[in-house]
């Protein structure tokens, strides 16, 4: 199932001779009748057709495609490298949601990052974790183009133990229990914003 289908009422799917390379897919399973099908989680990206080849690009859950953008964890893992090179940073952990329009602003992605070793300019880190994003997805650069439906992200820079804290309050610290790193839902990341504020 193509990753944009996600969420609708009736999504359609596509069969593997209709796959194309190098975009998202949900994986689906299904009896072969067509009766029932399952939704697994994992998103894959077909990285060849002759012969079938996949990789696993993310959880169907975390990703962010509240304005057409599909931006997958694949993206955004890959963007934080990028941008942390380039401004001689180390990010330890990450999440982020969208900012919905409003009256006053169109859209926005929101992050919340904690660093191991804090960029000197958290401004050049957001030009700099924007731009890989716009290099990495041509959906997310077609969503920000001018400004139309996103402008630039909103990044804070979180005290460290943030998200151990976070993950306490759930009853869920410990190495098998990770933050969602993306959500097309702002929840996790007003709970952390608010455990942070307090």
């Amino acid at each position: 199932m193509p990753v944009e289908e996600y969420g609708k009422e009736k999504p359609k799917t596509v069969g593997l001779k209709d796959v194309e390379v190098d975009k998202n897919y949900a994986l689906v399973i299904s009896t072969t009748g067509g009766l029932w099908r399952y939704l697994i989680g994992d998103t894959v990206i077909f990285t060849s057709i002759n012969p079938y080849k996949i990789k696993v690009s993310g959880r169907l859950k975390h990703y962010m495609n509240a304005f057409g953008e599909e931006v997958i964890v694949d993206n955004t893992d890959k963007a934080i490298a990028i941008a942390c090179e380039k401004t001689n940073a180390q990010v330890s952990d990450y999440t982020a949601a969208p900012v919905y329009f409003s009256d006053n602003n169109n859209g926005a992605h929101e992050w919340l990052i904690e660093f191991e070793k804090e960029p000197d300019n958290i401004t050049a880190f957001t030009y700099e974790l924007d731009n890989a994003l716009k290099d990495i997805n041509s959906d997310y650069e077609a969503k920000r183009h001018k400004d139309i439906a996103l402008r630039l992200p909103i990044v804070h820079v979180l005290p460290k133990g943030s998200f151990n804290e976070w993950l306490k309050s759930k009853g869920k610290l410990g190495g098998q229990h990770k933050v969602p790193r993306l959500s097309n839902e702002r929840i996790t990341l007003e709970e952390i914003l608010a455990i942070v504020h307090h």
